[in-house]
């Protein structure tokens, strides 16, 4: 055997019975030849790694739209913690590791620039809508590698594509949903604490007497619940779920929609409808893969999958370009 074979073998022997297995997967849409080295699903892991919308995801906006310093988070940074939690939930539960981590790394490849204010942009002006979700199954499918797209297994797209809405088909798929929340609810906590944009007596205390005062704790309390409680399905305990959602509302109902940290969302929406308006106008004037796409497809497609692709500087510098006069060069 080589040594993909005996990792499969590997995973048929130790791997829970709810686990999905790398040998079983339903596949992809165009046959590849299989590696002698790695799983299928480690092969998504890495073609994800490697490909170029997950290095833009560095200049995304996570919830500050560019903050003043190093430590906030980033789309990039908010996609590792997702996999490093999901990955530690799937492997307590003997599920298939090389599986959840592909999902979790690309669960955000679709995001557009400024964060969700750069969403509920493109969903308002986009007759067919916008979800990032969807988006980052079209990146994976379609947009990447020059129309080729990844060629990903069914199980990592379907991961990816229920990781906002609906239910995923495997179990890791289902960790990475819960992993997604139990992330962002934790570090943008800890984000707007370094901000000034709230303190830690703030915070409900019913909520933190149950998960724990530090984001360690809340963590660590969230993940052993999922662990103990879990079998065919993923959850946890009733009144840790329920701290849970109840502090995840608290950030909705305060942080989501403080006047500073959303103080520019504004500005940011007005630059992805203005952008769209004028690309889905002019198609010439996107690059020679948009202009493809509104070919064979719409101009308001391709200016959704033009915008969508774009890095927050990226996004400004082109806005720019089109609509702010240059100075005059003698």
């Amino acid at each position: 055997m080589n040594v993909r074979e005996k990792t499969e073998m590997i995973e048929a022997s130790t791997l829970s019975e709810y686990a999905a297995l790398s040998m079983r997967t339903k596949g992809r849409i165009k046959p590849d030849t299989p590696c002698d080295i790695r799983t299928e699903y480690q092969r998504d892991r890495d073609r994800i790694i490697h490909c170029n919308a997950f290095r833009r995801l560095k200049h995304k906006t996570q919830v500050f739209l560019a903050p003043q310093g190093d430590h906030y988070r980033t789309r990039l940074t908010h996609t590792l913690e997702v996999s490093q939690i999901a990955r530690t939930i799937a492997r307590a539960l003997r599920l298939n590791e090389d599986l959840t981590e592909a999902i979790a790394l690309g669960h955000d490849l679709g995001h557009t620039p400024f964060g969700h204010a750069g969403e509920r942009a493109l969903n308002e002006v986009c007759p067919f809508g916008f979800s990032h979700s969807m988006q980052s199954v079209r990146v994976v499918s379609f947009l990447e590698k020059d129309g080729k797209g990844l060629n990903l297994t069914y199980e990592v797209k379907n991961g990816i594509a229920c990781h906002t809405d609906g239910k995923a088909a495997t179990l890791e798929g289902r960790v990475v949903k819960l992993s997604d929340k139990v992330a962002y609810v934790n570090h943008d906590i800890e984000d707007a604490v370094r901000a000034g944009l709230l303190s830690p007596s703030e915070l409900p205390y019913d909520c933190l007497y149950i998960l724990g005062r530090t984001k360690s704790e809340r963590i660590t309390t969230i993940v052993r619940s999922v662990i103990e409680h879990s079998s065919d399905d993923i959850c946890m305990a009733p009144e840790v779920e329920k701290a849970h959602l109840a502090l995840r509302q608290f950030l909705f109902d305060t942080l989501y929609i403080n006047p500073i940290a959303k103080g520019e969302e504004g500005k940011a929406q007005d630059v992805v409808k203005a952008m769209y308006a004028h690309f889905a106008a002019h198609p010439e004037k996107m690059p020679a893969f948009y202009r493809q796409i509104a070919e064979q497809s719409s101009n308001e497609r391709a200016a959704c999958d033009y915008i969508a692709g774009m890095s927050d500087s990226y996004a400004v510098k082109i806005y720019k370009d089109l609509f702010i006069p240059k100075g005059w060069e003698f």
